[in-house]
């Protein structure tokens, strides 16, 4: 919780809007809570039905309510410039997942970091590393992520990242000018 605290804390006072699943209930309910309390913005989408059991963030900025979950983790992706897991369930190795393979398969270069608080990603790092070992990644298709092991270094490692990445486009216009 205290790392969620911080995060929150740090990307409201960095100016950086928060996009997430919509409800005030766990890691992210507190992150998102912890953003408004700090004069953040903040975006949540859910789906019609987990309005209530993820007991929806009626405080948000903007609240977008989606038919399923397919559209959320879409419209979660094109809002986000940035992925973080934060320690989580199955539902967060899910869309950590599937933000690593889009990446692996070229669909995004937007930076995802792994919150490894306390060690709690150690387990999927090891297998990531094994994934590597054994050749079921293969070298060239490398899987790309950040690993903070303290809430403090998540913003100014995304900040760190965000700055090596042109802005989408950007390499068609310095094309163009060339």
């Amino acid at each position: 919780m205290e790392a969620a605290i911080t995060l929150g804390k740090m990307m409201a006072h960095s100016g950086i809007r928060l996009v997430y699943g919509g409800g005030n209930t766990g890691l992210m309910g507190t992150v998102a809570r912890a953003v408004i309390d700090h004069g953040g913005l903040v975006t949540g989408i859910i789906p019609e039905f987990l309005k209530d059991r993820e007991v929806m963030l009626k405080d948000a900025d903007e609240m977008i309510v989606v038919p399923d979950m397919h559209t959320r983790k879409q419209l979660m992706f094109d809002k986000a410039d940035a992925f973080v897991a934060l320690p989580g369930g199955v539902g967060t190795l899910e869309e950590l997942v599937e933000q690593l393979t889009w990446a692996q398969l070229g669909r995004h270069t937007k930076p995802i970091l792994i919150a490894d608080i306390n060690g709690f990603w150690r387990p999927l790092l090891s297998l990531f590393g094994h994934m590597r070992e054994t050749e079921f990644i293969r070298h060239g298709f490398d899987v790309t992520y950040l690993v903070a092991e303290k809430a403090e270094d998540i913003v100014p490692m995304l900040e760190a990242k965000a700055k090596l990445i042109p802005p989408h486009g950007m390499s068609e216009r310095i094309a163009e000018k060339l």
